[in-house]
């Protein structure tokens, strides 16, 4: 059995730990490939992780097949918390965090639905965004066409 269709598992990973049961979560949704349930912290009520029960810390540890089960997974919770409602309001964020300086708390992949209901509660985002350079935006995009072209 390959990698890729076997769970991998880290002895130590509380998100290891709780996929196999050894410490109890608020389980929601679990499928052959994900696992899901209410944050223990939450930035809101019903903000659900989503893991991936494939032991990884970043997302380009994981294998695709465990990775394409997630989105459904999350579209699933949207509707059952009741966000799939056009408009404004609820909205909701999906993030996904990479590395200690990308703010990833737990070495081991997860998805963070996080409902946005209003204004004081949730997910709050402020990031710099840099001015607009088309030349060097032109020149990034044409290295990283050559880099593709080379796959």
């Amino acid at each position: 059995m390959s990698a890729t269709t076997a769970a991998v598992h880290d002895a130590a990973c509380i998100f290891c730990k709780i996929i196999k049961g050894e410490i109890p979560s608020f389980k929601l949704i679990e499928t052959a490939h994900s696992y899901s349930f209410l944050d223990i912290q939450p930035t809101a009520e019903g903000h659900v992780l989503v893991i991936p029960k494939y032991h990884g810390a970043k997302l380009h540890n994981i294998p695709d097949e465990y990775l394409a089960d997630i989105l459904p997974v999350t579209k699933k919770l949207v509707k059952l918390l009741d966000l799939d409602v056009d408009g404004d309001l609820p909205g909701y964020n999906v993030l996904q965090n990479n590395g200690k300086i990308a703010h990833q708390e737990v070495s081991h992949v997860h998805f963070h639905l996080i409902p946005k209901r209003d204004e004081k509660t949730g997910l709050i985002v402020g990031w710099p965004a840099q001015e607009t350079d088309f030349e060097k935006t032109g020149k990034l995009h044409a290295k990283l066409l050559e880099k593709l072209n080379q796959e």
